[in-house]
């Protein structure tokens, strides 16, 4: 019985002195693994977001399954599946590019409009919020329009210019007035369909057609706030709403609408992003 017991301990003792665990070291770990760890997760983490909230979620997916089969394929020696799928391939990175351009360039777009990169580009850190003034009469006029159901998109352009929108409308170049923004969006008018332009406290056009978001938004919002929240995820212009059918006021920005404000919680936002202004400036300006 000894004799057994011995025997396995030297058995196990001869498998441990196999290992050589003696060589075995913790490889060391510098900060810049640290650091590159964290851009790989980061990255995969923002491209999986991204896909997610795009139609190339199900491309991704169809990716997924093709790889599947593709590895199956090989193990289990199905030399013409795998032919095929390798066929595919070959040209299937070309044709992901060109069918999903618009998903790529609005992907590389919120990159480009992250905070981190206007941090790293905009030195000043100041955004051009509207005038009081401007934003006065662009409230009236957005609340009588509300009271009275008449439909309307206001875009108050900020630093990203909307050059490709702004040649489907009609010149104006006139001063911001809530009477002419009531009047060009009143039913039947030859300048109330689409989108009227501000550019430097100024209205440039009218009758402008923006772009229709992908996102998903909500079923009971019609093709007006759409195309507020498109041209807002395109540019950082901040677009006021009023819809036909409820006569509530919104605003769409950064790709994001927020809906069925007061007049107060809109002059309320613009203040906060004011003080959030003037806090990046002075600590800047401390850097400096």
């Amino acid at each position: 019985m000894n004799a057994s017991v011995d025997g396995k301990i030297s058995s196990i003792g001869m498998f441990f002195d196999g290992l050589n665990l003696s060589k075995l070291s913790i490889p060391s770990i510098r900060i810049s693994d640290v650091v590159d760890i964290l851009i790989v997760a980061i990255f995969i983490y923002i491209i999986l977001n991204w896909i997610r909230e795009t139609r190339a979620w199900s491309l991704f997916k169809g990716i997924m399954i093709i790889l599947i089969l593709s590895v199956l394929s090989f193990r289990l020696n199905l030399y013409t599946t795998y032919w095929i799928i390798e066929q595919t391939f070959s040209v299937g990175i070309m044709a992901i590019l060109i069918l999903f351009q618009p998903e790529f360039r609005k992907g590389l777009e919120q990159i480009g409009k992250g905070s981190l990169t206007k941090n790293i580009f905009n030195s000043n850190m100041q955004d051009q919020i509207i005038p009081k003034n401007i934003l006065d009469e662009i409230l009236t006029a957005c609340f009588i329009m509300g009271k009275a159901k008449t439909g309307a998109i206001i875009v108050v352009e900020q630093k990203v210019a909307l050059g490709d929108f702004e040649e489907s409308g009609i010149p104006i170049d006139a001063i911001v007035t809530n009477q002419l923004l009531i009047n060009i969006f009143e039913n039947k008018t030859p300048l109330h369909d689409g989108a009227v332009l501000i550019r430097n406290n100024r209205i440039k056009r009218a009758t402008c057609i923006l772009p229709l978001t992908q996102s998903e938004i909500g079923l009971d919002l019609g093709t007006r706030h759409r195309a507020s929240v498109g041209a807002s995820e395109v540019s950082d212009a901040y677009i006021f709403v009023v819809s036909e059918e409820t006569g509530a006021v919104s605003i769409a920005h950064n790709g994001k609408l927020y809906r069925n404000l007061t007049r107060q919680q809109i002059e309320d936002m613009f203040k906060q992003q004011e003080k959030q202004n003037a806090k990046k400036i002075n600590i800047w300006k401390g850097r400096g």
